[in-house]
């Protein structure tokens, strides 16, 4: 007997006023964003360059100004990292208990990319996602717009591979529900995003968005032949 399809997530009662997000929603969204950070950039750009046309002894004013414009798009993509930002781990027996049953949810290129970034790659409709303890970064088709979503499990005081597993397979079992219920933080350039993410989940968005940029299924290739060797073993159970 043929089981069922997956349906939609019941989170998705707590926020009925939300449409539900497809492609194009997210490039609305996306542009949405931009033209909100323009608002916001461009204004200071004018002051600066007024200053200095009316008064050229104002450049130090001019200067803050200059500096404000740069700082906001940094702020905006320093929150879309935070998202995936490593978490306080629990106990390591409860760790690695948690970290074997995640293993089993997902193939050797995914597992090698959790042990070295503490991000989970999937293949999705909407694009490239790397789903962390607390949110998920999802890179659109093309690799030119990441889009960084703020969602929380429902137990904090589950270990953190539990959480990853948690939003992992809300996400297989509805994608676009998924992202209607999680909260947008940031939308742009993966540059930016990536300059701001822990040092080792930087390797996990380049890979990403060359998977996004490629059109490739899964995200082969990973590491280099010769490249460093796990730091963080996994469990028997997960083989």
């Amino acid at each position: 007997m043929a089981s069922a399809p997956p349906g939609p997530l019941p989170e998705l009662a707590s926020v009925p006023w939300r449409p539900r997000v497809d492609e194009r929603d997210l490039r609305r969204r996306g542009a949405l964003w931009t033209l909100t950070t323009v608002a916001h950039v461009v204004p200071f750009l004018i002051v600066a360059v007024v200053l200095v046309l009316l008064e050229p002894l104002a450049i130090a004013v001019s200067l803050i100004a200059l500096a404000k414009a740069w700082l906001i798009p940094e702020l905006y993509a320093q929150r879309g990292a935070n998202v995936v930002r490593p978490k306080t781990r629990g106990g390591e027996a409860a760790e690695a208990r948690a970290l074997g049953l995640l293993g089993d949810l997902v193939d050797h290129d995914a597992r090698e990319t959790l042990a070295r970034t503490g991000l989970v790659p999937e293949r999705g409709a909407l694009g490239t996602w790397l789903v962390g303890e607390a949110g998920a970064l999802l890179v659109a088709p093309g690799g030119r717009r990441v889009f960084c979503w703020c969602v929380r499990a429902a137990d904090a005081g589950l270990p953190s591979s539990d959480r990853i597993a948690h939003l992992l397979l809300a996400l297989r079992e509805d994608e676009s529900g998924f992202a209607t219920v999680a909260n947008l933080a940031f939308s742009g350039a993966p540059w930016r995003v990536r300059r701001r993410l822990d040092r080792r989940q930087r390797p996990a968005l380049r890979a990403a968005v060359r998977a996004s940029t490629s059109g490739r299924a899964r995200m082969q290739g990973f590491w280099p032949r010769g490249g460093r060797q796990s730091t963080r073993p996994w469990p028997e159970s997960s083989t």
